[in-house]
């Protein structure tokens, strides 16, 4: 079989415009791209070689910068994130004071909160401050710190420290009626015994200063990985199609594969079931107007639209919310619990299972 190209041309040429927009956060091209080539999900040089490449073929230099107006919106960005991370540094170390001047007196139990409190605004802190009581408790036992729930609850109170919620649902389908539609081979049965058996697709909608945008996602069922994502300005079936494509090229699928959607208009367009047939997946779609037919990757737009958008608002233009959505993808796909798969990460239930599944060698092998 010959090799081929993992990468797609749109994911490339994403991969630069980022690497381009965001070089001027960093202090050199190198370290740029040593940030960003993890959440595209290739090597440094990898991606070093495509910046060079789209470089010499537009005529540009090395060492472009982001524009002065770009540079400001991330200042102020990642200024109000920390002022906020000051004010609760603030509290924690006034508390700490005052417990150090009478630590004699302190009990056993203040002097495990101290240590405690310290932990639990580690764990929020790297978790894109978006933790509730439940993951925070369950990341805190990951790393071997044995403390109970109702623990880490009192002393996230005392801190000031809550997770993210979720909000209303709103309706971004427009089922096409007159459209024919594959059947629903799924039946809100959300399970997959291993990887590429089920992906399930669906986009949300993200208001920004310069107008509305559209975020799809597939997300592969097994352990809930996001596979594919898109940011565009509509609502056309090429923005779903790129999502999918990305899909295909960072998964490979070979064995059977259900693709399940809503009946949005996009999902049942022609080009996209012809796409899905050329791939050899097997297209499933739900019923009209219900949105338990596709309640999984609804539930993970609404991961995505409490724990980012709506936690980070307001949104200022289209380069901003593409850029978080990339650093959200990668967190929630390499760090975030999931208590659908035991609370662990997507991308280490994967690794379990395939290192469960490994091809065993035959006893009569010749070594």
């Amino acid at each position: 079989m010959s090799k081929q190209t993992k990468f797609s041309p749109e994911v490339r040429e994403r991969a630069v415009r980022l690497v381009q927009e965001h070089r001027g956060e960093y202090p050199s091209l190198w370290a740029a791209v040593e940030s960003i080539a993890p959440k595209i999900g290739c090597v440094p040089a990898t991606l070093l070689d495509w910046v060079k490449r789209s470089e010499i073929d537009s005529g540009m230099r090395d060492g472009m910068t982001t524009s002065e107006r770009e540079r400001m919106k991330a200042l102020e960005r990642e200024n109000k994130e920390l002022r906020r991370a000051n004010e609760i540094l603030k509290s924690a170390s006034a508390f700490f004071a005052q417990a150090a001047l009478d630590r004699e007196l302190k009990n056993a139990r203040s002097q495990r909160d101290e240590g405690l409190m310290a932990e639990i605004g580690r764990v929020w802190q790297a978790n894109m401050q978006v933790y509730g009581v439940r993951k925070v408790w369950h990341q805190l036992r990951r790393e071997g710190i044995a403390v109970a729930r109702c623990t880490v609850e009192r002393l996230m109170r005392r801190l000031g420290l809550q997770g993210a919620r979720r909000g209303k649902r709103v309706r971004t389908t427009i089922a096409n009626g007159s459209q024919a539609c594959p059947l629903d081979r799924v039946n809100r049965h959300f399970h997959a015994d291993r990887p590429n058996q089920l992906w399930v697709s669906d986009f949300t909608y993200v208001s920004t200063w310069q107008g509305w945008l559209y975020v799809a996602f597939v997300i592969d069922v097994f352990a809930r990985r996001i596979v594919g994502w898109r940011v565009s300005n509509t609502m056309s079936t090429d923005f779903v199609l790129d999502a999918l494509e990305q899909a295909l090229y960072d998964r490979r699928p070979t064995d059977t594969l259900t693709h399940h959607s809503d009946r949005g208009s996009q999902y049942v367009s022609i080009r996209y079931t012809e796409r899905l047939a050329e791939a050899g997946i097997e297209p499933s779609v739900g019923s009209r107007g219900d949105s338990y037919d596709n309640a999984l990757a609804e539930t993970i737009n609404g991961l995505y639209k409490a724990e980012l958008i709506h936690h980070r608002a307001p949104w200022k233009t289209r380069a901003a919310v593409e850029w978080a959505t990339l650093e959200w993808v990668a967190w929630y796909n390499q760090q975030r619990l999931l208590g659908s798969i035991g609370y662990i990460p997507p991308a280490q239930a994967e690794e379990l299972y395939h290192r469960t599944h490994s091809d065993p060698v035959p006893i009569n092998a010749v070594l």
